[in-house]
């Protein structure tokens, strides 16, 4: 032991009326505080010299659901502040009585401080170890194997579903009813009309064998398809048709009559599978009408390029599409997406046929804008309409309406609003579900909610689909407990959740981590008869695509697989956000090389699944490459895309990547919506400018928008980050006029604002309200910044005690926390003491920063001892694995620069 520290051990901390004593060397660095207020000052003594510091009252510390961790490192800047009005002094004292001041664990403080050990309920594994080991990380909490347990169930037989004619609800054991008379079939085929529907369909081929001779002769076949079918018998015409179709006596005629009766009955997947089965006999053509029936069953069956190719093919056989004929096409070009130019070559191509655009037309084209972010295209053709003369409906409103909101342009939405009505075109009730949209993606969870009652006013019945929107609403804003009410709101009104709302309450649980009430969740939608559909396993994959999960995820997609779900688009995408939340990018565009693997197309949700991922590790030049591509391919990146970008640029530190967005979005290049300002102003807080982030709060605020917790905090640190205390104080009571409740994150940053003025033991206070609040605890941000404060006025003996109360309370102390101890201890020339605390981190392979040697060196070089500093180095170089040689050569430079003034 070193003489000072075996001399120190004489000295004992005692508490005597609300001040410190101490009994040891008088030499050494020694604070005490005496509590006596005058005129809004403290007197305290350090070092032997009294001095007044101005105290700036604390603030009251709600209760209140603990956030996410905020990471941020305490810095320099030491700059006085101005008091934060109308907070109270808060007593320095425990939840339990006891005196804040006094020391967890041994109680003794030598003056050369050992370095903690753990608590007694942790011992350490061995006695040469000075710091306790940080408790490995806690497996994820999540439940999945009950959730897996939920997906793969076998579920209750659904009901059968009512047939379409009421004779065939009295089906028993596969036997039809007879069919009713036609007046269209003579009498002798209405016999055999009525012995075909009256046989089973496992023996209607037997039955069509025997009868051969009677059906090739009897009434023409059509006739025969059209009877079956007008008596719900499609099946059996399906049938019937087959057998012609062998016999070959199956006609073109013979074949629409099926393709409509298939179509009449959503079996779209059939008419498709009858059209590869039965193509058309050479020299034939469907008429117009069954056409556009295969065209419609190809569009909703997601085969677009044979729904062209069939379009090109009408077209040389000389038949003349119908308007509805165009509109089936050009929804096939909107669903494919990047088919603008061909929507408006064929728009061209309808009005030189002399075939007007009518409202489907008008919100097809729109809706087809929508879906690939085209706002201004969508607006550019809205007015082009109007100046055409075509007066547009509630239908074209809507679809306008659902273009701007999506691109979270709500007053564009309102303007609509008012277009509409002064038109004289009532609202529907999807036009306030559009509306609430709107509100919703900007960020208004509160104006979303108030257009259910604006529909009630009017007189409009809202659908299962307002209240989705308006959980959605409550869902981004993290008010989820709002949302759950809404939703037993709705049941008790008497409307029945579908699979859909019960998707949209698990994902928002999930983000929460409110694991119990998913399971509950999921139950009662198994219980309501409710069947998982590929959205819920997508939203499990979402819930598992966090830090670490990454095995999670590859257990959901095997249960997907198993249970037959078969992989589309939309899943990829999510496997891609999935796997890049939980840190594997390699796993994500795995995912992405799968899925064109497998036939479907990127599209912009694939883009910004790719982006999510890269923004995540700061490669802005990979993420610039994905925006180039999408706009290469066609399509146009919208708000997310250039908020992800923008988060891109932010975790790299790429500060002029953030000014050439702000620049294209403040010139209107790029539309200012919620997100992206939103995000504007975290990146700029990132990045430390000030200038950007105070004008993207300032554009927030002029554009309408409220700004919500993460905005005000992240202004707050930004303020106190500079020294500007004055804002600081003036963000903090503008979260307190928004009805907002401060988080550990504001907490945070005032603790640091009180340490860069100098006043760690403020900083302190907050955190012992901190460790006695019962829901909201401090983190390992709260503690470091103590620590740093304390080590920056040199008083390494607090420093030592908060860390010792830091692992008593089961916080583990990171790199950051032994950095700033490391610099605490040079600064004050406690060199062996620093060089300990850095060969424990080597051990424990916390991996010393660069920063945290150049401290050491540099206060070695202030004291002139450049031989220790040279030895310092040479441990280093052979302790460090981690240690490269241009990082030792950088340092090694320093210490001669500082010897010779080279």
């Amino acid at each position: 032991m070193l003489n000072r520290q075996i001399a120190s051990l004489t000295r004992q901390w005692i508490r005597d009326s609300g001040r410190w004593r101490s009994s040891g060397d008088q030499n050494q660095m020694q604070i005490f505080r005496a509590k006596r207020q005058a005129g809004g000052r403290t007197l305290q003594c350090q070092s032997g010299r009294w001095r007044w510091s101005r105290v700036i009252p604390l603030p009251p510390i709600p209760v209140h659901p603990l956030p996410p961790p905020y990471p941020k490192t305490p810095s320099p800047p030491d700059t006085p502040h101005t008091p934060l009005h109308g907070w109270s002094e808060l007593p320095t004292h425990t939840a339990s009585g006891s005196p804040a001041m006094e020391v967890t664990g041994r109680g003794v403080f030598p003056n050369k401080p050992t370095l903690p050990t753990a608590p007694k309920r942790r011992p350490s594994p061995s006695p040469q170890t000075l710091l306790p080991a940080a408790p490995p990380p806690q497996s994820p909490s999540l439940p999945l194997d009950s959730f897996l347990l939920h997906l793969t169930a076998t579920p209750a037989p659904a009901p059968a579903p009512v047939p379409r004619r009421h004779h065939h609800q009295q089906q028993q054991n596969h036997h039809a009813t007879p069919t009713p008379a036609r007046s269209f079939l003579s009498p002798a085929a209405q016999a055999l009309v009525h012995e075909l529907s009256s046989t089973p369909l496992p023996s209607l081929p037997a039955f069509l064998a025997s009868r051969r001779a009677d059906l090739l002769r009897a009434a023409d076949l059509p006739s025969l398809l059209k009877a079956l079918e007008l008596s719900g018998h499609w099946e059996w015409a399906l049938a019937l048709l087959r057998w012609a179709r062998a016999e070959g006596a199956a006609d073109a005629a013979a074949i629409e009559m099926v393709f409509r009766a298939l179509s009449r009955e959503g079996r779209h997947d059939a008419v498709c599978d009858l059209l590869d089965e039965m193509p058309i006999p050479p020299g034939t053509h469907l008429d117009v009408r069954s056409y556009t029936t295969v065209l419609h069953a190809l569009s909703r069956s997601g085969r677009y390029e044979r729904a062209l190719a069939l379009f090109d093919e009408l077209r040389r056989e000389g038949v003349q599409p119908t308007r509805v004929t165009y509109n089936v096409v050009l929804d096939v070009y909107g669903k494919m997406g990047r088919s603008w130019p061909r929507i408006l070559a064929l728009l061209d191509d309808m009005r030189a046929a002399g075939v007007d655009p009518d409202g489907f037309t008008a919100s097809t084209v729109i809706a087809a804008c929508g879906r690939d972010g085209l706002v201004d295209e969508a607006a550019a053709f809205f007015e082009d309409l109007k100046a055409r003369g075509h007066a547009p409906c509630v239908v074209t409103y809507n679809s306008l309406l659902q273009v701007f909101g999506k691109a979270g342009n709500y007053t564009a939405a309102l303007r609509v609003i008012k277009e509409m009505e002064g038109a004289g075109c009532k609202p529907d009730a999807v036009t306030y579900n559009e509306l609430a949209g709107s509100y919703a993606r900007a960020g208004f969870c509160e104006e979303a909610a108030k257009c259910l009652e604006t529909m009630v006013d009017k007189g409009l019945l809202p659908n299962t689909f307002t209240y989705n929107t308006i959980m959605t609403a409550y869902g981004n804003a993290g008010k989820v407990d709002e949302a759950l009410a809404l939703f037993d709101r709705m049941k008790r009104n008497g409307f029945i959740p579908y699979v859909n709302t019960y998707n949209l309450i698990i994902g928002m649980l999930g983000k929460k981590s409110r694991f119990a009430a998913m399971l509950e969740t999921l139950g009662e939608m198994s219980r309501s008869g409710c069947t998982p559909n590929r959205v819920t396993w997508n939203t499990l994959l979402a819930v598992c695509g966090k830090r670490g999960m990454e095995s999670y995820v590859t257990r959901v997609l095997k249960g997907m697989k198993s249970c037959g779900v078969e992989l589309c688009r939309d899943t990829y995408n999510t496997l891609i956000t999935a796997y890049g939340r939980a840190g594997s990018r390699a796993s994500a565009f795995k995912m992405y090389d799968e899925m064109t693997a497998a036939g479907f197309a990127p599209c912009l949700t694939t883009y910004n699944a790719l982006l999510n991922v890269l923004s995540r590790q700061g490669d802005w030049t990979a993420a610039q490459s994905i925006v180039s591509k999408m706009k290469g391919e066609g399509f146009k990146p919208n708000d997310m895309s250039y908020s992800l970008l923008l988060q891109c640029h932010a975790k790299g530190g790429n500060a002029a990547g953030i000014e050439a967005i702000e620049k294209e979005v403040y010139q209107g290049t790029i539309f200012p919506s919620w997100v992206v300002l939103r995000t504007l102003v975290i990146a700029n807080f990132k990045c430390r400018r000030l200038e950007g982030i105070e004008r993207a709060f300032q554009e927030v605020k002029a554009r309408g928008h409220k700004p919500d917790l993460v905005i005000l905090n992240s202004m707050l640190s930004m303020y106190a980050k500079n020294g500007l205390y004055s804002k600081a104080t003036e963000m903090f009571d503008l979260i307190k006029q928004s009805g907002l409740s401060p988080d550990l994150i504001t907490y945070n940053s005032l603790m640091d604002m009180y340490v860069k003025s100098n006043e760690p033991w403020d900083a302190e206070k907050i955190l012992m309200r901190l460790k006695s609040s019962s829901k909201l605890k401090p983190d390992v941000v709260s503690y470091n910044t103590v620590i740093n404060g304390f080590c920056k006025q040199g008083l390494i003996k607090e420093a030592q005690r908060v860390l010792s109360e830091m692992i008593a309370d089961g916080v583990a102390p990171c790199v950051v926390t032994y950095h700033t101890l490391v610099g605490g201890y040079a600064s004050t020339e406690m060199f062996s003491e620093a060089r300990e605390v850095v060969s424990y981190m080597i051990q424990r392979k916390l991996r010393p920063m660069e920063l945290t040697y150049r401290r050491v060196v540099d206060s070695y070089c202030r004291a002139k001892r450049y031989e220790e500093a040279r030895d310092f180095l040479a441990v280093v170089a052979e302790t460090d694995p981690n240690a490269d040689q241009k990082m030792l050569s950088t340092l090694s430079a320093r210490v001669e620069s500082a010897q010779f003034g080279r």
